[in-house]
C-alpha cells in the first residue's frame, strides 16, 4: 500500500495582512458610504442616529464580519467551495451569493462610469448653472418616461463609451490576480481616495452656510429613537455597508495566511469604514448647508441621497460655489475610486468561485466572467431605459438578495449545521480579540430576528404597490423575477460537478488536517481503490 498527500493548485494570497485590510476597507467603502449614509443618518435623528448605528455595528455588523472571515479562512475557498466544505447541502448558499454579485457588478460599473464622466463635466461645468436636473436626465441619460418604460436598444454614447472604459480597467486589474492586481490597486486607490475626500471635506467646511449643514446633520432628535423604523434603518445600512453576507469577505479571507489575526483585522476594517462614513457625512452636509443658503431655504429642502445627491445636488453646489470645479472633481473622482475598489471585490467573488469550480487559470476565468458581464452591462445600461432598470435591480437585489441570503445563511449555519462553535474556535485560535457566547448570540439569535423583520417590512412595502411607479411587468421581470431566478440558478449550479483540479472536498490547505490517500487493492476484485482519511499534520 502506498500513501500520498493530495496535491492542489496553490491558492492565491494577499501579500500581507495590511494589503488585506486595505482591500477589505476598499470593498466596504463604496458609493453607499458617500451618498447614502449621510442622508440615512440625517433622516434617522441626526446625532441621535449614532446610538442605533453603533448598536447595529457592534451587535450585527462586526459579528457578521467575523462570521464571514471565519467561514472563508477556516474552509479556504470561495463562497460556494467554503460552504460546500462546511456541508455539501450548504453549497447553494455560496452560489446564491455569487449570483447576487453578478447582478451588482452589472449595474455598479454603470454608476462608476457616470461618476467618471461627471468628473470631466465638473472641470468644465458642462451642465450649465440651473440646468443640473435636465442635464442629467435629458441631455446625459436621455431617460425614457416612467410611464413608457420598456427595454430600449437605443445606444446613448456619452453613457456607453465610459462604461466600456470602466470594464477594460477592471478586467485588467482582475486578470493580474489577487496580489498583483487587487492588492496593488487597493494600495494605490485607497490612499488616494482618503486624501481626495479629506481635501474635499476641508474645502466644504469653508463654504458659506457649512455650519448650518453640520448643525442639521449632528443635532440630535431624541424622539427618533422611539421609532422602530430608525433602528431597522441602522441595521439595514450596516449589513450593506460592511460588505457582509454576499461572498466578498468569505472570498477575501480565504486569501489570508494561516496565522492571520482575523478579529483584529475585522475591527480595523469595521471602524475604518464607519470613520469614513462620518467623514462623508461632514463633507456632504457642509456642502448641502452651502446649497441651502444659496437657495434661501433650509437644509431639509435640499437634503437627498443616492443618485439625486450625486448627480443633481452636487452639480448644483459645483455651479454655485467659488472654486466649484475643484469640489466637483474631488467629489466625483472619489466616487470613481470608491466604486472601483468595491467593484473589483464584487467581481472577485464570481471569478474565485468559477476558478474553484472549474479548476481554470486566472486569466481564462477572468475573461470568461468579465467579458459577458461587460456585454450585458453595456447592452442594458447604455440605453434610454438604463436608470429604470438600475433602480429596480438595485432595490430588489439589496432587499431580497443580500438580506435574504444573510438571513438564510445564519439560520442554516447556526441552527441547522450547528457550526458556530467550530467557527468560534477557529477565530479564537488566530485572533487577538477573542469571541464568546455574546458573539454566538449576536450571529445566531439577534441577526436572524433583525434580518427577518427587515425582510417582512420590505415584502409588505413592495407588494402593496408597484415599485417606483413602474409597470407591473417591468417590476416582475427586473425585480421579483430576478431575485427568484437567483435562488433557482444557485441550486442548479450546485448540482454541477467540481473539477478534479479544484479538490472541492479534499484540499489539504483548507484546515490543519492533511487529507491522505491510501492506495490498496480490493480483496475481492483486485482493483486498486483509493481510500481517504484525515491525519493531523502541518500544512506548509
Amino acid at each position: 500500500m502506498t500513501t500520498a498527500a493530495t496535491q492542489s493548485p496553490k491558492r492565491e494570497a494577499f501579500g500581507s495582512r495590511n494589503v488585506f485590510i486595505l482591500s477589505a476597507i476598499g470593498s466596504a467603502v463604496g458609493l453607499g458610504n458617500i451618498w447614502r449614509f449621510p442622508y440615512v443618518a440625517y433622516e434617522g435623528g441626526g446625532g441621535a442616529f449614532l446610538i442605533p448605528y453603533l448598536c447595529a455595528l457592534l451587535t450585527a455588523g462586526i459579528p457578521l464580519l467575523f462570521f464571514d472571515y471565519a467561514i472563508g479562512h477556516r474552509f479556504r475557498g470561495s463562497a460556494p467551495l467554503a460552504f460546500r466544505r462546511m456541508h455539501r447541502a450548504a453549497e447553494p448558499l455560496g452560489w446564491w451569493q455569487v449570483l447576487i454579485c453578478v447582478v451588482i457588478a452589472v449595474y455598479y460599473a454603470v454608476i462608476v462610469a457616470w461618476a467618471g464622466m461627471y468628473t470631466w463635466f465638473s472641470a468644465q461645468l458642462t451642465w450649465g448653472a440651473g440646468n443640473e436636473n435636465d442635464f442629467f436626465f435629458v441631455d446625459f441619460l436621455r431617460s425614457a418616461d416612467v410611464a413608457e418604460v420598456g427595454v430600449s436598444t437605443e445606444f446613448v454614447p456619452q453613457a456607453g463609451w465610459p462604461l466600456i472604459g470602466v470594464w477594460l480597467v477592471v478586467i485588467g486589474i482582475m486578470a493580474l490576480g489577487v496580489k498583483r492586481g487587487i492588492g496593488r490597486a487597493n494600495m494605490i486607490l485607497m490612499p488616494l481616495l482618503t486624501l481626495m475626500f479629506a481635501v474635499l471635506v476641508v474645502q466644504a467646511l469653508f463654504l458659506p452656510g457649512a455650519m448650518d449643514g453640520l448643525n442639521a446633520f449632528f443635532t440630535p432628535n431624541w424622539e427618533a429613537l422611539a421609532d422602530p423604523g430608525v433602528w431597522a434603518s441602522a441595521y439595514g445600512h450596516i449589513f450593506f455597508s460592511l460588505s457582509v453576507a454576499f461572498g466578498i469577505m468569505v472570498t477575501y479571507s480565504s486569501y489570508l495566511k494561516r496565522k492571520t489575526d482575523l478579529t483584529g483585522s475585522g475591527l480595523v476594517v469595521a471602524f475604518a469604514n464607519s470613520g469614513f462614513e462620518i467623514l462623508a457625512g461632514i463633507g456632504v452636509f457642509a456642502a448641502l448647508g452651502f446649497m441651502a443658503q444659496a437657495q434661501a431655504t433650509d437644509v431639509a429642502g435640499v437634503a437627498t441621497s443616492g443618485i439625486g445627491l450625486a448627480f443633481i445636488a452636487f452639480p448644483t453646489i459645483v455651479s454655485q460655489a467659488t472654486g466649484g470645479s475643484i469640489i466637483g472633481v474631488l467629489f466625483f473622482g472619489a466616487l470613481v475610486f470608491a466604486g472601483i475598489t468595491s467593484l473589483i471585490s464584487v467581481i472577485e467573488v464570481i471569478v474565485a468561485s468559477l476558478q474553484d469550480k472549474l479548476g481554470w487559470g486566472r486569466v481564462r476565468t477572468t475573461l470568461t466572467v468579465s467579458v459577458p458581464l461587460a456585454v450585458i452591462s453595456v447592452a442594458l445600461f447604455s440605453t434610454t431605459t438604463a436608470l429604470s432598470v438600475l433602480d429596480t435591480a438595485d432595490a430588489f437585489v439589496n432587499a431580497f438578495g443580500i438580506m435574504a441570503v444573510a438571513f438564510v445563511a445564519v439560520v442554516v449555519v447556526a441552527w441547522m449545521l450547528h457550526k458556530l462553535p467550530v467557527l468560534q474556535e477557529h477565530l479564537n485560535k488566530r485572533s487577538s480579540f477573542p469571541v464568546g457566547r455574546i458573539w454566538k448570540i449576536a450571529v445566531g439569535g439577534l441577526a436572524p430576528i433583525v434580518l427577518g423583520y427587515l425582510l417582512v417590512t420590505e415584502v409588505i412595502a413592495k407588494v402593496s404597490e408597484p415599485y417606483g411607479g413602474y409597470p407591473v411587468w417591468f417590476v416582475g421581470v427586473f425585480g421579483w423575477g430576478m431575485v427568484i431566478a437567483l435562488v433557482i440558478i444557485g441550486i442548479l449550479l450546485s448540482l454541477l460537478p467540481w473539477s478534479r483540479r479544484s479538490h472541492a472536498k479534499d484540499d489539504p490547505e483548507y484546515d490543519e488536517f492533511l487529507v491522505v490517500e491510501h492506495y490498496a487493492p480490493d480483496p475481492e476484485t483486485g482493483a486498486v481503490r483509493i481510500q481517504r482519511s484525515e491525519e493531523k499534520g502541518t500544512v506548509a
